[in-house]
């Protein structure tokens, strides 16, 4: 039985490959094709645009996953059936379930792989690519390992965290001097754009002089002049670029501070139902294995873009419908998965 495992997992492992390097390779074409129009401003030129495209090809290898599991185990599989070797697999006494326990290891043994990808890899490189076009568009930041740095006149800016709404997380603003000596410094909990001004809160201020250092604390503070907001959206973090361990930090933050957090609630629990939906959807394939016997691989690939597309689709819908009717954020992100397992086991259990 080892063998056997091996064997279907050597040929769905291919075949998920092979699908990943088309869907990939297409959606990674059609993004370089769209940062053309970038091009020619400032410093943004052609190699900047490879590069930046490149850093982007871990979050959507991430992304694709579920899809090219799909196809690539009904290619692959499709091709044993079209060869009679499932059919010889259950001669040989394997039943229905066996063969499915051997997909569904080869799926976790890749889900373990894109997961890792998805939570170590693809945030970093995503924000190193923001960085690259950042500064390649001429604007005047820098993006390292200790966060967002900025200059504005006789102040240096760092903040942890840029969020898509124009909210900045663990704000530190430092003041020079006539002299270039520092003067004060400023640390805030966060600070959002709003009507016009940034409003810090939770401020920690520390001013130095002959005196000595003193310090104060305030709620909040409104700030007229900071950066300007225009500077932030090509930095601006994206739930679904965020490392579940970042939403999670960002979501406590929304609650605490009685903020609207289902976006990004939603965002943290579709980091563990992208990988897992691909599993479900190994479930789905045993079942068209009779009615492929038959078909050839473009059968195979349209019933595969089929059940694909269908379940983007749904899992879409249901997340929208969520955030609007006020669904909680993990029922909306879990509901298309259940929907499309209980199909698949009802499904599975008609296989004879």
């Amino acid at each position: 039985m080892k063998r056997l495992d091996a064997y279907i997992a050597r040929n769905v492992m291919g075949g998920t490959l092979l699908a990943m390097l088309v869907l990939g390779g297409l959606d990674t074409l059609f993004a370089f094709i769209a940062e053309l129009d970038e091009i020619g401003r400032n410093d943004y030129g052609l190699i900047q645009a490879v590069v930046y495209t490149a850093l982007t090809v871990p979050r959507r290898v991430y992304e694709l996953f579920p899809t090219s599991v799909l196809l690539g185990s009904l290619l692959s599989l499709g091709a044993l059936a079209a060869n009679s070797e499932l059919t010889a697999m259950r001669a040989a006494g394997v039943p229905i379930a066996g063969i499915v326990r051997s997909v569904l290891r080869a799926g976790l043994m890749m889900l373990v792989v894109v997961v890792l990808l998805g939570e170590a890899v693809a945030p970093m490189s995503e924000q190193r690519a923001q960085t690259i076009k950042s500064q390649a568009s001429g604007e005047e930041m820098y993006r390292g390992s200790a966060g967002l740095w900025a200059k504005d006149g006789q102040r240096f800016i760092q903040v942890g965290v840029v969020m898509p709404d124009l909210r900045l997380l663990d704000l530190s603003i430092y003041e020079l001097d006539a002299e270039r000596r520092l003067s004060s410094m400023l640390r805030a909990g966060s600070a959002s754009y709003q009507n016009g001004a940034w409003i810090l809160r939770d401020i920690e201020r520390s001013h130095l002089g002959e005196a000595g250092v003193t310090g104060e604390h305030v709620d909040e503070e409104r700030w007229p002049r900071l950066l300007a907001p225009e500077l932030f959206s090509v930095l601006a973090v994206e739930p679904r670029q965020m490392a579940a361990t970042t939403l999670a930090q960002y979501v406590t933050y929304l609650r605490e501070n009685d903020l609207d957090s289902a976006s990004f609630e939603l965002a943290f629990w579709m980091r563990f139902t992208t990988p897992l939906s691909s599993l479900v959807m190994l479930l789905a394939v045993p079942f068209v294995f009779g009615s492929l016997r038959t078909g050839g691989a473009g059968q195979r690939l349209f019933i595969g873009l089929l059940i694909g597309v269908g379940f983007h689709l749904l899992n879409r819908t249901l997340n929208h419908m969520g955030l609007v009717y006020g669904l909680p954020p993990m029922l909306s992100a879990t509901l298309p998965t259940l929907i499309f397992f209980a199909v698949a086991m009802l499904a599975l259990r008609r296989v004879r």
